[in-house]
């Protein structure tokens, strides 16, 4: 971008005027302010100005005719009745060409101890997504790098998933895979509510430098304020929609809509919501949609934005509420289970529990074929698996049975090779299969 852009930039961003308001109240980690009731509006930021402590980030969480409620994005300690308190508006961010290879935080700001200039335009960060109506299908099969994926559990352009796991499965080394291996003009990373120490190990040692180079990568660590974790998510979802919007292809990885929705949760209850759904206030199901179905392919000449949405299931519970809600609109999910990776096969992912919603219509007559033997054999061996560790299976008693327990070794390391692309992952999946009976 040209210098003088990039200066028109930066000048836009200046505000000459400013509503001033004076805290009046602080409960419960509320700060109350008034004179802003009549320029402010639900979520926009504000800066608090104390002499003690300096400016400190908020957002407005309440409104009422004589005041509003602030939720600040930091300890409020040192804050004093009547500080003075600046309206800044609903803040966007602006994303640009300089933002690929960087880390920067859910404001725009960079991490990595660089300048970052701004991109040329502000986007809102609660962007409506294309019309359902005129979006385009989903497109092409993705290679993954992973023979599992390039199988029996298709990614296709324009797909929206979830990854869904416990703690120490790996999650992580699964999502730094598909960042340095799936087709993509640009990746966007959300990491919300990581680790203070595991954001440079992921940068370093899961992503590497190669998929670094064509990543942007959006941190909100977990000692940060629960308005920062939420914004997390909406920046990295606006970044990519930037990317999409310019007609490139964006692999969006959001890590995790579990902590994106705590965040939420912990906002929503300070603004007065109840809380219902397993402590979760009414509101998260909409949120958690919504930014869903900002992702997906996009508008005429536009790209599209194939997500992969990461989700902590505590004890493999697929029916809490955020794993529920968000398994029912996306386009696929992905299960890794625990006691597939403490037998050492990784990525350990469950495959009869593990759906691709781009099936049938993404593969071949023979590839669906060849999926549907696989699953069937798979399911015939884990009804039978107790059976044959009590040493209570007769062999020859059932021909299905007998070939799934001799294509069962076979088939459970082909879940854990690697393959450069579609053809040759189902070449190898025919040689695994070759004995086994085809489904009827």
């Amino acid at each position: 971008m040209p210098t003088i852009e990039l200066l028109t930039a930066e000048i836009s961003e200046l505000q000459a005027i400013r509503a001033v308001g004076r805290v009046e109240a602080i409960a419960r980690g509320i700060i109350a302010v008034t004179g802003l009731g009549r320029q402010a509006t639900l979520g926009d930021g504000v800066r608090i100005h104390s002499q003690s402590r300096g400016a400190l980030a908020g957002e407005i969480v309440g409104l009422a005719p004589d005041r509003v409620e602030v939720l600040p994005m930091g300890d409020a300690g040192g804050i004093a009745l009547g500080d003075r308190v600046l309206l800044s508006g609903q803040g966007g961010i602006a994303p640009g060409e300089g933002w690929i290879g960087r880390i920067v935080d859910p404001m725009g700001q960079p991490l990595d101890g660089r300048p970052l200039p701004r991109g040329p335009v502000e986007r809102p960060l609660l962007a409506p997504p294309p019309p359902a109506a005129l979006r385009r299908l989903l497109g092409e099969r993705l290679p993954t790098g992973l023979a599992v994926m390039n199988t029996l559990l298709p990614l296709v352009r324009g797909q929206r998933i979830g990854l869904f796991a416990g703690s120490g499965v790996g999650k992580s080394s699964l999502l730094g895979r598909l960042a340095r291996d799936v087709r993509a003009d640009v990746v966007v990373i959300g990491l919300v509510g990581e680790r203070g120490r595991e954001v440079r190990d992921f940068v370093e040692r899961v992503l590497g430098p190669e998929g670094m180079a064509r990543s942007v990568l959006v941190t909100a660590t977990s000692d940060q304020s629960p308005l920062m974790r939420r914004r997390c998510a909406w920046a990295a979802m606006t970044v990519a929609e930037h990317f999409r919007d310019e007609g490139r292809q964006v692999l969006l990885l959001v890590d995790s809509i579990t902590r994106f929705a705590e965040a939420h949760r912990e906002v929503a209850l300070a603004g007065g919501e109840p809380a219902s759904l397993r402590g979760f206030p009414p509101s998260t199901a909409h949120q958690i949609m919504a930014l869903a179905e900002r992702a997906g392919p996009g508008l005429g000449e536009a790209g599209d934005i194939t997500a992969i949405f990461s989700v902590l299931v505590a004890g493999s519970d697929m029916e809490e509420p955020v794993a529920d809600i968000l398994r029912g609109v996306l386009d696929g999910h992905v299960v890794l289970d625990r006691e597939i990776a403490e037998r050492g096969r990784f990525p350990a992912i469950d495959v009869l529990r593990s759906v691709s919603r781009a099936l049938p219509d993404c593969a071949s007559e023979e590839q669906n074929r060849a999926i549907l033997q696989a699953r069937r054999l798979l399911g015939a061996y884990e009804r039978v698996e107790m059976m044959l560790r009590a040493g209570l299976y007769s062999p020859g008693s059932d021909p299905l049975i007998d070939a799934a327990v001799a294509t069962w070794p076979a088939l459970d390391a082909f879940f854990a090779e690697s393959a450069p692309g579609i053809e040759p992952g189902f070449a190898r999946l025919a040689q695994v299969l070759e004995p086994a009976p085809a489904a009827g």
